[in-house]
């Protein structure tokens, strides 16, 4: 009996997801050698200060995004984004995505990447701030998609989620933190749809926001007497 393959390393697969990305985003144009940039962007997701954001994060948008693939006009670019939509995070500020938009801007074209692709990774990067892409914006939508495909996680799934998010945040009062908390989840439902793939809106929404509403009730449950 011969031994079962071993499973590849977590680490080792991201960074060969990522030269594999980056060497189709150049399009046979030369560049340097895709390690380092690699090696750079996962120390960046292993910060102690995460929680959530985390590889295992970024693995799985990176998985829903092979998912939605067909949706997308540059599907390379979208998993550029992916890559370095939280690239620069730190729970107590507020400009994270324009300072990973800026990384790309300033990574990519020394990573060999042509200045069209750059532009457009930075503008996915940036349009995860407000998840309301354009109608008609493929790879807005599945790069927004992919990343709120945590909404609708298993109850035990999204119980996980929201405990990692509120670890994050651990630095603020329990009281500021579920005012703050409230409030994102009721921006989210008062989108008219928090998925604009045909598959995210047939897979993912109701479950979704089931999960937000459901978390949103906790909350105030929470909160004690009014």
């Amino acid at each position: 009996m011969t031994d079962s393959p071993r499973p590849r390393d977590p680490r080792t697969a991201l960074v060969d997801r990522w030269r594999d990305t980056l060497l189709a985003a150049r399009s046979g144009a030369p560049g340097p050698d895709p390690l380092p940039y690699a090696e750079n962007l996962v120390a960046r997701w292993d910060e102690p200060q995460r929680r959530y954001h985390t590889t295992a994060h970024l693995t799985a948008v990176l998985d829903r995004i092979d998912t939605l693939a067909p949706y997308a006009a540059d599907v390379h670019a979208v998993r550029l984004a992916a890559w370095f939509h939280d690239a620069v995070y730190r729970p107590d500020r507020t400009e994270n995505e324009e300072r990973s938009a800026a990384l790309a801007e300033r990574a990519l074209p020394e990573a060999g990447v042509g200045e069209a692709v750059t532009a457009e990774v930075a503008r996915l990067v940036r349009l995860t701030v407000t998840h309301d892409p354009a109608e008609g914006d493929g790879n807005g939508e599945v790069l927004c998609d992919a990343d709120l495909a945590v909404l609708a996680g298993s109850p035990q799934e999204y119980a996980a989620y929201a405990a990692q998010v509120r670890e994050e945040y651990g630095f603020v009062p329990d009281e500021a933190f579920r005012a703050g908390r409230a409030a994102v989840l009721r921006q989210l439902l008062a989108l008219p749809r928090l998925f604009r793939t045909a598959h995210g809106a047939e897979e993912w929404e109701a479950r979704a926001r089931h999960n937000l509403a459901t978390e949103l009730e906790l909350l105030g449950s929470s909160s004690g007497p009014q």
